[in-house]
């Protein structure tokens, strides 16, 4: 599990790096860019936490990054459009899930190193996913703001379900269950 959460976090750098790249060419307040740069340093910091964890659990070699998924993409509609999308999605959804995920995985988690790098990585995720809730109130006080929510209600289920499949991918059922030994970590 350290092994995948490792490069879930430098994705999640990634992404948000490339959203704050937005933020900044659609003029968006200074505060909402400092969060989200906040936010690229946050991830990387929990990437070399989980490798910590990952080298002293006897984890192997790891994978390389699959470079296709470190970052957005846009397409011909409005910047605006995009970063509803992405704030939506990846924060407001992701991030709202995240904290009580690694909140029931902290709960079982015993081993120091683990328990620490999992004490930053929850702390952390609540200030995410208030940055995503943020950026979307930021958004629906823009003149895109009918815009903004017309995506949002038309892409939320969709949205929902690639949630659930990243959570759960088919067949996952089977191979969710994690051993007492696997849960301390």
């Amino acid at each position: 599990e350290w092994g995948r959460r490792i490069e879930a976090e430098y994705r999640s750098a990634a992404i948000t790096q490339h959203l704050t790249l937005w933020l900044i060419q659609m003029g968006a307040s200074p505060d909402l860019i400092d969060d989200g740069l906040r936010i690229v340093k946050d991830e990387l910091a929990h990437a070399r936490l989980s490798h910590r964890v990952h080298a002293r659990a006897g984890g192997g070699a790891l994978p390389a990054l699959r470079r296709e998924t470190l970052g957005l993409k846009g397409g011909d509609e409005p910047l605006e459009m995009a970063v509803a999308r992405a704030g939506v999605e990846v924060f407001c959804l992701g991030e709202t899930v995240a904290v009580p995920l690694f909140k029931v995985l902290r709960e079982g988690c015993t081993v120091p190193v683990a328990r620490r790098a999992l004490d930053r990585i929850l702390r952390d995720e609540v200030r995410h996913r208030d940055f995503g809730w943020t950026l979307l109130r930021y958004l629906l006080e823009l003149p895109c703001a009918p815009a903004v929510r017309q995506l949002v209600e038309r892409e939320l289920h969709a949205m929902f379900a690639r949630l659930r499949r990243s959570y759960m991918p088919p067949g996952g059922a089977k191979r969710a269950t994690i051993s007492d030994d696997d849960r301390v970590w």
